[in-house]
């Protein structure tokens, strides 16, 4: 009976013993799959909020590059106002002045007639400046003849002239009315405005290289292409 006993008691602890073993292992797996579990949920988590923070990084990224382009635009809007502005100066300056008045007017007649190449043409002035563009206009169709080997009808209107308080300059129609070439001081200066539009990209690194000549030019350049 004791050695059925001893045999039955170490069989026990056996089995007690694979038991312990058994939950031990069961433990560690499932302690090592909550880790796990956990470790994959603070990775997403970091990675989640390192995206966030890399998200606003682009964000307000973006939004210094707004801000910064809003004071460039400003700053070349700035610019090329301040050089119209000095333009619009010397124009009334040349305006006064009859000869070079008369040489601008000669290039933008001569100019639109190139520009419309039709048959007949209509010249329209200011009614100050009727005197100045006949004479223009006598001496742009020779020119203009001899360039394109074609016989030009020009017409002076007397009968509707462009407001007075413009700058100066013409405007030229063909014959219908239905196509016009405007080239009055100010259209020309709005040429240069959107001409500068484009090419001051950095206004604040072009205003450092506009010289004094340059500006004193750009009256030249407005009634030059």
């Amino acid at each position: 009976i004791k050695h059925m006993m001893a045999f039955i008691e170490q069989e026990a602890n056996e089995k007690a013993e694979e038991i312990d073993a058994k939950a031990e292992e069961e433990f560690n797996i499932e302690k090592g799959r909550l880790v796990q579990t956990q470790r994959l949920k603070i990775m997403e988590y970091y990675e989640k909020k390192e995206k966030q923070i890399e998200q606003q990084k682009k964000i307000q990224m973006s939004n210094l590059m707004n801000q910064a382009r809003l004071k460039v635009l400003k700053a070349r809007d700035d610019l090329i106002a301040d050089l119209l502005n000095e333009a619009k100066q010397r124009l009334a300056k040349v305006v006064k002045d009859t000869a070079r008045y008369q040489t601008l007017l000669d290039g933008l007649v001569l100019q639109g007639f190139y520009q419309l190449l039709e048959p007949r043409l209509v010249v329209r002035c200011r009614k100050q400046d009727l005197p100045m563009v006949k004479t223009a206009v006598q001496k742009s169709i020779p020119i203009y003849k001899n360039a394109i080997k074609r016989d030009v009808d020009v017409h002076i209107d007397q009968d509707s002239f462009l407001p007075e308080d413009i700058a100066g300059g013409v405007e030229i129609y063909n014959s219908d009315g239905k196509i016009k070439v405007s080239n009055t001081l100010e259209s020309r200066l709005d040429l240069v405005a959107q001409q500068g539009s484009k090419t001051f990209t950095n206004p604040i690194l072009k205003s450092k290289i506009i010289t004094r000549e340059s500006k004193k030019n750009i009256c030249t350049g407005a009634f030059s292409g």
